[in-house]
Formats: structure tokens, C-alpha cells, sequence
């Protein structure tokens, strides 16, 4: 049986109302993608502490309140991953891509014109619905 993967991700919006977008490295799962920022929750942490945590080591964002947005569940062929999403419009920082990643502010109905993994479609949906 394959591993679930919990991973904190956050919709960052600007007070523009635009998103933060990163582009994952090619050679990643989902490679070449763009994605909303974050990662892995580690054991004995809270979706908002990794997500605090990941935002921080990834954006150079420190993020001061995150509320929930959705949670997905989606398995692909060789992981299955649980995605607890928060949205996250109360930051401080420039975002840059603290590891070398590509990151942009994107317009919220623009975000179709951009590949995304097949998880986040949900994430998009509800997005390009509420705003």
C-alpha cells in the first residue's frame, strides 16, 4: 500500500487580490508544474505550523493567520497525497523562491492559462467561483 502524504498548501492572496504561484522543478513528482506553496507536515506539528514553517523556507513569507479553505484527497499512480489547504492573506515579505523555484503573483481569473497536478483542481475551482 502506498503512503498518504499530508501536505499544509497555501492559497496566498495579495492585496491586489492575486495569487502566489510556484513552479516545481523538473525533476519533482509533477514536474513543471505550478502549484500553490508548501509542503509536508511534519509529525506533532498543525496543518497551520508546517504551513507557517513551509512558507517560510519556501517564500520567504512569514505569514501571521491562515484560515481553512478545502481539503482534497487525491491519489495518483505512485503517491497518494492529502492536501489541507488554507487560505493566507494576512503576510509580511517579499515572496522570492528560496529554492531556486520560479514564483509569480497571478490574477485569480488568469489561473486557468497555467498547468497545474490534477489535485489542485478543486483548489481552482473554488477559487475562480469566490473571487
Amino acid at each position: 500500500m502506498q503512503k498518504r502524504i499530508h501536505v499544509a498548501v497555501g492559497v496566498i492572496i495579495n492585496k491586489q487580490k492575486k495569487v502566489l504561484l510556484a513552479k516545481r522543478h523538473d525533476h519533482l513528482h509533477q514536474g513543471g508544474k505550478w502549484e500553490f506553496p508548501g509542503g509536508k507536515v511534519e509529525l506533532g506539528e498543525s496543518v497551520t505550523q508546517a504551513l507557517i514553517r513551509e512558507l517560510k523556507e519556501e517564500v520567504s513569507l512569514d505569514v501571521n493567520h491562515t484560515s481553512e479553505f478545502i481539503d482534497i484527497s487525491h491519489d495518483y499512480p505512485d503517491k497518494h497525497v492529502l492536501l489541507d489547504i488554507h487560505l493566507v492573506t494576512d503576510f509580511t515579505g517579499n515572496a522570492i523562491g528560496v529554492e531556486g523555484q520560479q514564483v509569480k503573483w497571478v490574477d485569480i481569473d488568469a489561473l486557468n492559462d497555467y498547468e497545474f497536478p490534477e489535485a489542485n483542481k478543486p483548489i481552482l475551482d473554488k477559487l475562480l467561483t469566490l473571487y
